[in-house]
């Protein structure tokens, strides 16, 4: 029921040591080419290209300026890798999802989140508290972009990364299988540590500055806010979603360790 369709076969370019090893690592029979920067040849690229050297990958040793005009950026740390289309329109069933992680599913939903560097951010905090998926609506959001996934660190390549066409009726389908569906916003009344957080959850996220748009929190079992005592009021997303992620994840300990 919950099923979004995947991408053409073409090929895409990722970059920055962290996302070219984490593909490597997680699917390089998808990696094709490895380019890298002809004026590096210290024991970081070393480590890299003996961890591709197992795989049918060609290495090319290109200008520093190739690298920038492939990778949109000078950020890519002298490492470009072109990867197999299957994984640059990540899609994912979230039925299949749900199934797989039983009773304890945990996911991270994005409300308009539009910037991919808070989307690769995002997807890192999912990876690191377990998060099964990170979920966000296919327009006015940022897609999985090679930014992202340098961002990520890796992340992109173990979370999947689900686009719904409509994510107040996902959520409400979400609901409709058991999920508890909690949202964050600074003017919630209740607080994030009376929240009881067992069973399957996913955790609601607006951007910052925009917050949850109306139809989403109104679609939101509960809503809740992060206390804080500084003087700032509002956390990046990435940040907030951590937080909140982190917070799941302790209550689930404890509870089993109870």
């Amino acid at each position: 029921m919950m099923r979004e369709g995947g991408g053409m076969n073409t090929r895409h370019f990722i970059y920055g040591f962290h996302a070219v090893v984490g593909r490597l690592r997680q699917q390089a029979d998808d990696v094709t080419e490895l380019y890298v920067d002809r004026g590096r040849r210290d024991p970081r690229v070393r480590d890299l290209l003996q961890l591709a050297a197992p795989h049918t990958i060609r290495i090319l040793w290109v200008p520093r300026e190739r690298l920038d005009g492939m990778a949109g950026s000078r950020n890519h740390q002298g490492v470009v890798a072109a990867v197999a289309s299957r994984a640059a329109a990540p899609a994912r069933d979230l039925d299949e999802i749900l199934a797989s992680a039983g009773g304890n599913a945990l996911l991270l939903v994005l409300d308009g989140v539009k910037d991919p560097h808070n989307l690769g951010a995002c997807l890192r905090v999912a990876d690191a508290f377990g998060a099964h998926a990170v979920v966000a609506p296919k327009d006015r959001a940022a897609p999985l972009t090679p930014a992202a996934r340098k961002v990520a660190s890796g992340a992109a390549d173990t979370v999947p990364f689900v686009a719904v066409t409509n994510l107040a009726r996902t959520l409400r389908e979400l609901k409709a299988h058991g999920v508890w569906v909690a949202g964050a916003a600074g003017e919630a009344e209740h607080d994030l540590l009376t929240a009881r957080l067992h069973g399957p959850i996913a955790w609601v996220m607006g951007a910052e500055g925009e917050g949850l748009r109306r139809l989403t929190r109104e679609t939101c079992d509960q809503i809740v806010r992060i206390p804080m005592v500084g003087t700032v009021d509002s956390l990046n997303v990435s940040v907030a979603a951590g937080v909140c992620l982190f917070e799941t994840h302790r209550q689930r300990a404890v509870s089993l360790s109870a």
